[in-house]
Parts: C-alpha cells; sequence; structure tokens
C-alpha cells in the first residue's frame, strides 16, 4: 500500500508544479472573450493569432528583445566563468598576504541583499555616463568581468580545494609556472564548475528583470523580460494573449538550454562542493 501512496503524492506534487505552466500555455491560446471568463485551462477556441500579434505589437520586432537578451545572457556567461575562475584560482591556490581576510570579505558579500547596491550602482554608473549612452549594457556587463558574484567564485574555490595539490607540486618540479599550472592543470580539471556556473549565469541573466529594468531605458535595448511589461502598460484586456505567448516563448530559451546541458549541471553540483 505504501508504493501507490507515493506515487499519488508525487502525482499530487506534479500537477501542482506543472499547472501554472499549463495555465500559461492554454491562456497563450485563448482569445479575449475567455480570457476575461477565465472558462477553464483549455481554450475552447484556439487563436494562434496572439503569437504574431504579440511579436509585432511595439514599434520593435520582439525578436529584437529576445537577441538582446541572448546577448546581454551570452556575455554574462562568459564574464562569470573567465574572471570568476581566475579569482577562485587565486583564493584555493596562490599565497598572497590577507588571503584569507579578503576570501571572508567576499563571502560576506553574499549576505548583502542585491537589492542593496542597486541605488549605489546606479549613481556610480551613470556619473560615467553608461545609463543611457551608448553603450547601454556596460552597467549589466562589467561586474560580471571583475568576478563580481561571490556565489560563483566560493562555488569554485569548493571545487579547486578537492583537486590533490600533488598536481601542481608535480608541475612545480618540472618546471611550470603558476600561470602553467593554471592552464594545464586546474583548467582542465574545472570543467564541471565551470558548466554549473555557465548555466545557473544563463539563466538567471535570461530571467532577469529588475536589474535590466533599471538600467536600460530605451525600447530597443530592451530585453525580453523587461519588454513583458510593455503589454501591461498597454491597459488593454486584448493584450493578455499576446502576452502569454510571449511569455511562453521566452521559456523556450532557457527549457532548451536546461535539457541540453542537464547532464553536466547534475555533475557539476555533485563535484563543486554543493552536495548535501
Amino acid at each position: 500500500m505504501r508504493f501507490p501512496f507515493r506515487l499519488a503524492a508525487l502525482l499530487l506534487i506534479l500537477a501542482i508544479v506543472l499547472y501554472p505552466l499549463v495555465w500559461m500555455v492554454g491562456t497563450s491560446f485563448k482569445s479575449p472573450q475567455e480570457i476575461v471568463n477565465n472558462i477553464g485551462l483549455i481554450p475552447r477556441e484556439f487563436t494562434p493569432g496572439n503569437f504574431a500579434d504579440g511579436w509585432n505589437k511595439f514599434d520593435v520586432n520582439f525578436g529584437r528583445f529576445f537577441l538582446n537578451s541572448a546577448l546581454v545572457s551570452l556575455l554574462t556567461v562568459a564574464g562569470n566563468t573567465i574572471s570568476c575562475l581566475l579569482a577562485a584560482y587565486a583564493f584555493s591556490r596562490l599565497r598572497f598576504r590577507l588571503r584569507g581576510i579578503w576570501f571572508g570579505v567576499m563571502i560576506g558579500t553574499l549576505l548583502l541583499p542585491g537589492h542593496v547596491l542597486i541605488i549605489p550602482q546606479y549613481i556610480l554608473f551613470r556619473s560615467l555616463g553608461w545609463v543611457g549612452g551608448d553603450w547601454p549594457y556596460l552597467p549589466l556587463l562589467l561586474p560580471q568581468f571583475l568576478a563580481t558574484e561571490a556565489f560563483f567564485v566560493f562555488l569554485m574555490v569548493q571545487f579547486m580545494r578537492g583537486i590533490p595539490r600533488e598536481l601542481d607540486e608535480a608541475a612545480v618540479i618540472d618546471g611550470a609556472s603558476p600561470y602553467s599550472i593554471f592552464r594545464h592543470v586546474i583548467l582542465p580539471l574545472s570543467r564541471p564548475a565551470l558548466v554549473t556556473t555557465a548555466i545557473f549565469s544563463f539563466i538567471w541573466t535570461w530571467n532577469d528583470f529588475f536589474r535590466q529594468l533599471v538600467f536600460l531605458s530605451d525600447l530597443k535595448d530592451y530585453t525580453a523580460p523587461v519588454a513583458l511589461t510593455l503589454f501591461i502598460d498597454s491597459g488593454s484586456e486584448n493584450a493578455v494573449g499576446p502576452m502569454f505567448a510571449m511569455s511562453l516563448l521566452s521559456l523556450v530559451p532557457v527549457f532548451l538550454f536546461f535539457v541540453a546541458f542537464q547532464r553536466l549541471l547534475v555533475e557539476g553540483i555533485n563535484t563543486s562542493g554543493l552536495k548535501g
């Protein structure tokens, strides 16, 4: 009797988790009348035109917003993987003065809510002329190339501490410099941690809304999460269907990215100091 109960419980949890997604998929194909009346999950009258209406709703094609999101997400992935890897190598392998103190300060930044830093960051970037300038994505991308994501640095440090130091010592005996040790020993063995960092960076950046809303001001520079709010600003019930249609399309890149790297993500979590 225990197995059917567990199966029923799992099916119930699965239904609760999938209900918002099923509701969003159904709403994206509903007519405005059905959306207002809120009739069931499955649309009685399929309205695929919501996708075309949402794609061409604004002066800027919605495909431009997807390209902006892809640009910001991919450059963030590159910035986090490169900068956090270098910082983690310094903290885990190199010896320098006050290393423990600086590492503690970095870990301490994890206690700061991101919203607390938005105002000073905005003032700084605005004084530099980066907000609303010719390079609108600098405030979003530059910090990622300076190892500001302490979570990823900590993740890689934990992983590198599991790499035997005997490998470093053997490389030193062969005449390797710290750079050569990093290039030929640490970097190849850090692949699981790098993959984990890349996946989380892409998903979090693609779904990010608040930071992008603060720093992006021109319509042509909006990313997909920010552009979705324009449907609400239109103040019309007719825009609800197109909004959910574009929301559904916005989930596709994240879903495909996760499916493609699911195995590597699990491997990276199991070997990067995040297991229980």
